[in-house]
């Protein structure tokens, strides 16, 4: 198997309020750029559209740069930034930390209903 796509030219691309993200399919996952502008948040610009109480995706991702905030619904807590590898699983809420925008990649499995911008 050899694949490549390029996320300047992305297969989809989801734009929201203070961010958008481009993804480009692979087999078996796609990938996720997303660039998240200061004063995004999860529970602001994406809850109206999905219409869960948090988001309920599964991110396999790492932060390129700008500072990222992430609340479990349990009440744990994690900052993030640049460099740093993480997995957050569904029922969490997230914000962009400062007034730098954040820029995350994310991997998505296949079947991921949630995708990825959701974070």
């Amino acid at each position: 198997m050899l694949e490549s796509k390029n996320i300047a030219t992305p297969d989809d691309t989801r734009r929201f309020e203070h961010g958008e993200v481009r993804l480009v399919s692979l087999s078996g996952f796609t990938v996720g750029r997303a660039e998240f502008g200061p004063g995004w948040k999860w529970s602001s610009d994406v809850k109206p559209v999905v219409g869960t109480e948090s988001c309920q995706g599964t991110h396999m991702s790492y932060v390129v740069s700008g500072r990222f905030h992430v609340r479990m619904d349990d009440g744990r807590e994690l900052e993030l930034g640049p460099g740093d590898a993480h997995l957050v699983g569904p029922g969490h809420d997230a914000w962009v930390v400062g007034d730098e925008p954040c820029v995350t990649i994310d991997f998505i499995p296949s079947g991921d209903a949630a995708g990825a911008g959701t974070a």
